[in-house]
């Protein structure tokens, strides 16, 4: 089932985030470290191409995600022309504080009292713009939450007599094109829980760390998960937690909420949910899939 989710408010905030581009110098992208081209929202990009700005794009829960692959998502982005990339944790003061220099290397002609720096904090929701608004002003003046699209309306607010900076609501895209985009923000809690079903989104998440991280998922489920398949996993979590409901049948939503928790905090470990590399190939995957139908088509005589 593919994902998608777009709700209404959103459609202002593009309007309104397009209106306020044109008076504003960096683009702050939060991205989140574990899965940063998913979280990318290719509308910040439109805007901020069209009003030609750079962009410092920020992979927030550093902490969280696998530092190898957060290295080579840094190396990806930081080739590309009118971007840095810098990976932190918005929960760590210390590591919001480094921002206002990255964006005055990016717009080295702002940053006086008379031209001040005018950056503008846009990203998908729950990525941490909000703990990050409140960790640059060092005090709480946006709201913060577990869920996302918690932030409705920009706020705007000076650093200094040099800077100033922007907040923005977390805006999705109208279609969210690739089904396992989907699933990977639905993990990572960037999608609202209305717009998901727990037991398909986890069932998704066990697959790839299957694949990719099963010494994690043995060391945390104290289990031996070699030969089992995502919904085997699940079920040797759900049973070794006790999670069960009357008449002993296993409970999956709440089996499956846990498993997505111990991913989201950290539990697990260090996890990232796609690479570079492992990007290409599903792009590559995907332009295979396109192509067999109109093969299949132009092969089939009349």
């Amino acid at each position: 089932m593919a994902i998608q989710w777009f709700p209404g408010h959103m459609t202002s905030a593009r309007k309104k985030a397009e209106e306020t581009m044109e008076f504003t110098d960096i683009v702050i992208e939060v991205l989140d470290a574990r899965v940063p081209e998913a979280s990318h929202n290719p509308m910040i990009e439109d805007l901020r191409l069209f009003r030609q700005r750079p962009s410092l794009k920020i992979l927030n829960k550093a902490d969280l995600a696998d530092p190898a692959a957060t290295q080579a998502w840094l190396n990806y982005f930081n080739r590309q022309e009118g971007v840095k990339a810098a990976a932190l944790s918005c929960k760590k003061p210390g590591d919001a504080k480094k921002i206002p220099g990255l964006c005055r290397s990016l717009a080295p002609h702002r940053g006086t009292n008379l031209k001040p720096l005018r950056m503008m904090i846009m990203g998908i929701p729950n990525v941490g713009k909000s703990t990050l608004m409140n960790a640059l002003l060092n005090r709480r003046i946006a709201k913060v939450g577990d869920e996302p699209a918690v932030t409705k309306s920009q706020q705007r607010f000076d650093l200094n007599d040099q800077m100033s900076i922007t907040d923005t609501p977390g805006m999705m895209w109208p279609k969210i094109k690739y089904e396992s985009d989907g699933y990977m923000l639905a993990a990572s809690h960037a999608i609202g829980r209305n717009a998901v079903i727990d037991e398909d989104v986890a069932e998704f998440l066990a697959g790839i760390l299957l694949e990719r991280y099963p010494a994690l998922l043995q060391a945390r489920y104290k289990t031996d998960v070699s030969n089992m398949d995502a919904i085997d996993l699940l079920e040797a979590v759900g049973k070794r937690r006790g999670y069960l409901l009357k008449g002993g049948e296993l409970d999956m939503e709440k089996t499956a909420m846990a498993f997505l928790v111990d991913y989201r905090s950290g539990t697990l470990g260090r996890i990232s949910l796609e690479t570079p590399e492992s990007r290409a190939e599903m792009m590559e995957r995907m332009v295979i899939s396109d192509i067999e139908p109109e093969e299949k088509e132009d092969n089939n005589p009349e």
